[in-house]
């Protein structure tokens, strides 16, 4: 039995939940930045 009482099944579906939160993450800071520069560029601050 792994720690805190989860069972093993448990454990790999919270690091699969992990995971895809970082790249969920990754994904929405890409298009913040994306969102960011485009808008710069629309008003000609380039």
């Amino acid at each position: 039995m792994a720690t805190g009482g989860m069972g093993v099944d448990q454990l790999k579906e919270l690091k699969r939940l992990q995971k895809e939160n970082e790249r969920l993450r990754r994904a929405v800071s890409d298009l913040t930045l994306d969102k960011l520069i485009l808008n710069e560029a629309a008003r000609g601050n380039f």
